[in-house]
């Protein structure tokens, strides 16, 4: 486990989250993903992480994986989003060393991940570094994105804001509501039959990005139950990989 530090310079908590990376003998387009794994806010579940991560390191991808703080060691937000905006940092600033090129990061989550992934999307302007902390790109994969009423996933929601959040704050956390025109592209999937995360909250999203002009690629596929990752009856990562070419020249390895 490498531990690569990247500060927030308003920082509200102290950021230092570990990040394990996976570096491709070659890497044709240089580009990077931090990879935010899913679990509720409760734990990190490794085929999220580790499991995308050789997957698209295969591909010539270098892969950042992001063990963020979790509700169920007792922290709360914002620590969870200045972990991950604090990796966006760490490998914008050592970029060259892993032949990443800064221009071409981007950031990926799953479920309780992807809530986190679309956090970084919306809110990476309200803090400050000597490196953009804006990612280039998102990968969602059948992520939590409201906050509250029938769709949202309420045991995400109170590992991250607790038990007694204010409206004012899940206001907050609710991220289709805060999506502007500087909000990076996204590639978003999700399943019919998703009963863990409705698939609402990927169609949510995508219309917030549609309102404002934010281009996306957007998959539902009908078969499916939660959390599946790379374990899909389906080839979404190669759907991904052909994305990601159009965002940023990757040709796979």
């Amino acid at each position: 486990m490498k531990t690569i530090t990247g500060r927030l310079k308003n920082a509200r908590t102290n950021p230092s989250p570990k990040i394990e990376c996976w570096i491709p003998e070659k890497n044709p387009s240089n580009t990077g993903l931090v990879i935010l794994p899913g679990g509720g806010y409760g734990g990190l579940a490794e085929h999220e992480g580790k499991g995308y991560a050789e997957y698209f390191c295969r591909a010539g991808i270098a892969c950042f994986v992001v063990s963020y703080r979790l509700g169920t060691q007792g922290f709360r937000h914002p620590a969870m989003l200045e972990d991950a905006l604090s990796a966006i940092c760490a490998v914008r600033s050592a970029a060259h060393d892993f032949s990443v090129n800064p221009g071409r990061v981007g950031i990926m989550g799953s479920s309780a991940g992807g809530h986190l992934a679309a956090h970084t999307l919306v809110a990476w302007g309200q803090y400050e570094s000597d490196v953009p902390l804006r990612p280039d790109f998102g990968i969602l994969c059948y992520p939590v994105i409201v906050s509250q009423g029938p769709h949202a996933h309420r045991g995400s929601i109170i590992n991250l804001a607790g038990n007694d959040a204010s409206p004012e704050l899940l206001e907050d956390l609710s991220h289709e509501k805060h999506v502007t025109s500087r909000t990076p592209p996204c590639f978003i999937w999700h399943t019919w039959e998703d009963s863990g995360v409705p698939v609402e909250n990927s169609l949510i999203f995508a219309s917030a990005l549609k309102k404002h002009g934010i281009p996306f690629e957007l998959h539902i596929y009908q078969k499916g139950g939660h959390g599946m990752g790379l374990n899909a009856p389906f080839k979404w990562g190669a759907e991904c990989l052909r994305w990601m070419s159009g965002i940023t020249g990757h040709k796979t390895a």
